[in-house]
């Protein structure tokens, strides 16, 4: 049997770094529950003091096709490099120059928005395609690819 998946990332700051993955991904911030027009009206109902209301947030795909993502404030800060990173899908069906420079346009993009650019990887065919890492505005290490 399938099962939902929901990618979880332990951060400082839910509501940035959920802004970022939303803008980087063409996600959303997850709608509130219920009949609440806003997260500030849900949170006030659910008596959530302001000082804990950036303790989670979500972002989900609009169409409904990829997992949530779901942001979880933590006390300590990243201790070493990810096991587990997400390759952003930003080339699909390019090869060569034309993927590289569409990987580099994104990761301008993407740049722009918070994340720091860590390495570029050129094609070594037969199986390498070429990639670039870069790292999200907390210092998740992620792939364009």
């Amino acid at each position: 049997m399938a099962r939902d998946v929901q990618i979880t990332f332990d951060c400082a700051d839910p509501a940035a770094l959920a802004a970022f993955w939303a803008d980087a991904l063409g996600y959303r911030l997850q709608d509130p529950p219920g009949d609440f027009a806003t997260w500030e009206q849900a949170l006030d109902a659910l008596g959530v003091p302001p000082e804990r209301r950036n303790d989670a947030s979500a972002v989900v795909d609009p169409e409904g096709a990829g997992p949530r993502l779901f942001f979880q404030r933590v006390p300590e800060g990243k201790q070493a490099k990810n096991r587990v990173h997400l390759d952003v899908r930003a080339a699909p069906g390019l090869a060569g120059d034309a993927r590289m420079a569409a990987l580099e346009a994104e990761a301008a993009r993407l740049v722009a928005l918070g994340a720091t650019r860590l390495s570029r990887h050129e094609p070594a065919p037969p199986l390498g395609a070429g990639h670039l890492v870069l790292t999200d505005p907390e210092g998740n290490e992620f792939c364009l690819d």
